[in-house]
């Protein structure tokens, strides 16, 4: 029977994005003067102000306003925005719970990884195609003056089972000038978005798609004038497109210690090296953890039945070569780096940049 997997990506220029990326451009700062830095600050924008908020225990001198107007600029906003900051030291409860001998989780949380052989990368073909669209019209949109920052694109993937039939939908909205029509808007992006986009991937897949480019119609009035934006909204973007179950908190604004980031990376690292190493097609990984307590409470791996090798075999695999603990996730990841602003944007997983896409040589 056939089946329909949709999703979505935005880009930086949508207000969620670019919270994100000012948040975690800041940690990245906070992360080059003081390795040890905790952080959480977050942001919320509307119109031509933005909120800067939540705790930060630092050695860093960081300039929040300096930071975030250069990124609002290179964005494409030619107002001046107000920054308004409201940022305390982590509560002292919480620092003696996370700072002792063994480095301890910040926060309750469950976390998920996963990964899938649909495509090289180990993850679902609607996510990535969906990002390969924004990070397109990116690359498009910043040698045009017609075209802003803010946009979302879609995809909906058909499915015979668990094997990818062809690619059904494409939609893609952008933001642009007053005096484009949307006849030449349409023609446009899909000239030099879509199409170029699709030509990777098999005629059989990409067969009569259909592409909506733009349906309201106008989208002149864009980013936090025409939305409002906070961190962490986009957790389904951020991670596997709805295939796979997330989390209970997002990832931008927070630092290695806390275990919604960190642990989520870590299930990742590990659910695609079950997968690339053969022992199944599909693999998602769950991990809980307590505030104050080093190692997770629970992990359970589900391979849906496409498991190569006994499920034992598999966690026999995870036990001996890795390491849930929060000061192994730190240390085997490289998390104390500050890396952390290239991942607000086109995903956090399936990019071959970060520490925890990489494989492991058994």
């Amino acid at each position: 029977m056939e089946k329909i997997i949709t999703s979505e990506s935005v880009n930086i220029g949508h207000p969620d994005k670019t919270c994100d990326y000012i948040a975690d451009s800041f940690l990245d700062e906070a992360l080059k003067q003081d390795p040890n830095s905790q952080m959480a600050v977050e942001c919320a924008i509307k119109n031509d102000k933005l909120f800067v908020y939540g705790e930060a225990t630092t050695k860093a001198k960081i300039n929040y306003e300096k930071i975030a107007r250069d990124i609002l600029k290179d964005i494409g906003y030619k107002n001046k925005f107000k920054v308004i900051k409201e940022i305390s030291a982590q509560s002292r409860d919480i620092n003696l719970a996370v700072e002792k001998k063994n480095v301890c989780a910040n926060d309750q949380g469950i976390v998920y990884g996963y990964a899938t052989i649909e495509t090289d990368c180990y993850m679902p073909l609607p996510i990535v195609i969906a990002h390969k669209l924004m990070k397109k019209y990116e690359e498009f949109r910043k040698g045009t003056v017609d075209f802003f920052a803010d946009a979302k694109s879609q995809v909906s993937v058909a499915y015979d089972g668990r094997r990818i039939k062809y690619i059904k939908t494409v939609l893609i909205s952008v933001s642009h000038s007053e005096k484009m029509s949307q006849s030449d808007i349409e023609k446009i992006i899909k000239e030099n978005v879509v199409l170029p986009v699709l030509e990777e991937y098999e005629n059989k897949l990409k067969k009569d798609v259909n592409i909506i480019i733009n349906p309201s119609g106008k989208f002149t009035i864009w980013g936090s004038f025409g939305d409002s934006g906070c961190v962490g909204r986009k957790i389904i973007v951020d991670s596997y497109g709805g295939v796979s179950h997330v989390g209970g908190g997002c990832f931008s604004s927070k630092n290695a210690t806390k275990i919604d980031r960190s642990g989520a990376y870590y299930a990742r690292y590990v659910a695609k090296n079950i997968v690339a190493s053969g022992l199944a097609n599909e693999c998602e990984i769950q991990a809980s953890y307590a505030i104050g307590l080093p190692k997770p409470l629970s992990l359970n791996i589900d391979c849906f039945k496409t498991n190569k090798v006994t499920m034992e075999e598999i966690h026999d695999f995870v036990e001996k070569n890795f390491d849930f603990s929060v000061a192994n996730i730190i240390n085997e990841l490289g998390l104390l780096e500050p890396i952390y602003a290239k991942t607000a944007c086109y995903g956090h997983f399936g990019r071959e940049e970060f520490p925890w896409e990489k494989i492991k040589q058994f």
